[in-house]
């Protein structure tokens, strides 16, 4: 079976299991905090999907990052996970439960890359777009890519809106050439 299945399996019992002991907001923070503790140290995704290191270890490892910093549903979670031998897929299913956190709370992420950061105004701009877009909820993150020149980038799921100087003059070397 994919990781990708048994990830997103792991993710609906959790998110089950959080609403019914109205945890989800606390779990749905942890879920958040493994992620980006997962995606800034690599050290310890490679201790987790190592075959080398054993079971127990692995167990340690998560219990003394998560166990005083998690709601208890959570490192329950964290420990039924590392009983069962999948540590390897923790970072992917906290990434299914986000996914799944967002779909029930209606929730649309989206990312614009600009050259500057932006103003209230046009932050206020870009999640009105999204919201007509999607009629969802917006989460925008920010980023900032000086190579753009001008313009922005606007990326929702697997559409984008590339609105940048940037692509403009590629563009408009693409035609001189031909």
């Amino acid at each position: 079976m994919s990781v990708s299945i048994v990830a997103a399996r792991y993710a609906k019992s959790l998110i089950d299991l959080a609403k019914e002991q109205n945890v989800l907001e606390a779990v749905y923070q942890d879920m958040l905090l493994f992620k980006d503790t997962a995606d800034s140290n690599r050290g310890l995704m490679l201790a987790l999907k190592s075959p080398v290191v054993r079971h127990e270890k692995k167990a340690g490892i998560l219990k003394s990052l998560f166990e005083a910093r998690v709601n208890p549903i959570s490192f329950a979670i964290f420990l039924i996970i590392s009983r069962k031998n999948r540590e390897s897929i923790l970072d992917e299913i906290a990434a299914e439960f986000i996914k799944a956190y967002n779909l029930n709370q209606g929730i649309q992420k989206a990312t614009v890359v600009t050259t500057t950061p932006l103003t209230e105004e046009l932050r206020q701009q870009f999640n009105e777009m999204v919201v007509s877009a999607t009629g969802k909820k917006v989460q925008l993150a920010e980023k900032i890519d000086p190579n753009l020149i001008g313009g922005y980038v606007l990326t929702i799921e697997d559409r984008q809106v590339d609105a940048s100087l940037r692509s403009r003059l590629n563009e408009l070397k693409l035609q001189l050439t031909n």
